[in-house]
């Protein structure tokens, strides 16, 4: 990927997802600049930049919305948006390295970052979903648990009597 700014805006910590969102933030400046490209080349790939423009920025801006859920089923919905986008990305990244369209370096180097920005956010995606139903279940577990602690031993509809010997 090609870096206009050297110095991040801060310092990369990796934590809470950090890095796939610095990594879509720096995508979607790639892809500006190659749709840059595109608009000054005129002809098929103009026509091509809003939509290129608008799927790109969308995927990183549905990340940072992400990061500010309010519900586990919030930050699945918002990452499966993110997802979407980026795949529209990455298909039209492809149909302009395939129609040569704009430069072919930079056209392959966005369409393998979209690439792994998907198998990334697509791992993201199963992981959560995977914690949410253990979760899930562990407090079921936890329910049933204190549902037999505190339930009555069954009433017994006849009296046992032992007879006289």
């Amino acid at each position: 990927m090609d870096k206009d700014d050297v110095t991040p805006e801060r310092p990369p910590t990796f934590e809470d997802g950090q890095d796939i969102r610095d990594r879509a933030f720096e995508f979607a400046c790639c892809v500006v600049k190659f749709c840059e490209n595109l608009d000054g080349g005129g002809g098929i790939g103009r026509l091509m930049v809003p939509q290129l423009l608008s799927c790109s920025l969308s995927f990183a801006t549905m990340l940072e919305e992400a990061r500010a859920a309010e519900s586990d089923a919030d930050f699945i919905s918002k990452c499966c948006i993110s997802l979407k986008e980026c795949r529209e990305s990455w298909t039209r990244l492809r149909v302009c390295k395939r129609r040569r369209i704009g430069p072919s370096h930079h056209a392959q180097e966005l369409v393998q970052e979209s690439n792994e920005l998907i198998a990334i956010v697509t791992t993201i995606i199963k992981n959560k979903r995977k914690n949410v139903a253990a979760k899930l279940a562990a407090k079921k577990a936890e329910r049933l648990a204190r549902r037999a602690k505190t339930a009555k031993p069954p009433k017994r509809e006849y009296e046992f009597q032992i007879p006289n010997s």
